[in-house]
């Protein structure tokens, strides 16, 4: 099975990217042969940034992409957006990569599944 997460909201302020994260790293943990791509457009981007630090028991989404991540999980950051916030590449998790519109439509053709937050 092919899921396609497209997260759209701030990583803090809202919890949609907590909740579209939380989701994306139970369902490649629980479903292993499943191909897990989280695209992060407009101001979730920001949830992509290295070096975050955030209050004792808050959730950081830098950790939680880590986590798709380190589970088989791809992560596609808007390239757009990323310049429209003045985010350079280097700056952000590693293993996230820069994206496009295209690369973002071809993974909503073969995505079996699509949920947005």
């Amino acid at each position: 099975m092919r899921l396609l997460f497209i997260l759209n909201d701030p990583p803090y302020g809202t919890e949609r990217v907590y909740n579209g994260l939380r989701l994306a790293h139970a369902m490649a943990r629980k479903e292993p042969t499943a191909t897990v791509t989280v695209f992060l457009m407009a101001d979730a981007v920001l949830a992509a940034r290295a070096g975050q630090k955030t209050p004792e028991g808050f959730y950081n989404t830098e950790l939680m992409l880590k986590r798709v991540l380190s589970a088989g999980g791809t992560v596609l950051l808007c390239g757009t957006c990323m310049d429209a916030r003045g985010l350079p590449e280097e700056g952000m998790v590693p293993g996230a990569r820069r994206s496009t519109m295209d690369a973002l439509a071809e993974a909503t053709l073969e995505a079996d599944r699509v949920l947005t937050f």
